[in-house]
């Protein structure tokens, strides 16, 4: 599978992600620093995505963060995906995207 089309692919079902406190998906919320793809040849690629939370002290970190992981099941093409949780740099409302802000009324 071309790589864009994967990581279209793989941002859509990033959308479909929902922090339980905020009613806006985690790609929208700018939670998701960057998504890398790794070839593997016939096999399909591995995904590697770098990603915060709202707050180091979210109660549902390991919740988003196994959702995050099992799009690779759902995903033909999508071998694995590696997560990679930092908190530096710390995730600010300016990470949103517009479309967040809106939806928020902060805009």
């Amino acid at each position: 599978m071309e790589t864009e089309k994967l990581k279209d692919e793989i941002i859509q079902r990033l959308k479909m992600i929902f922090d339980p406190e905020i009613p806006i998906n985690i790609y929208e919320l700018g939670l998701i620093y960057n998504i890398e793809l790794e070839e593997r040849g016939s096999d399909g690629a591995v995904a590697k995505i770098t990603m915060t939370l709202t707050s180091a002290a979210c109660p549902v970190s390991e919740s988003i963060v196994d959702q995050v992981k099992n799009i690779g099941y759902l995903i033909e093409g999508l071998e694995s995906v590696d997560v990679d949780l930092v908190f530096d740099p710390p995730w600010t409302q300016e990470s949103m995207s517009d479309e967040a802000k809106l939806q928020l009324g902060m805009l």
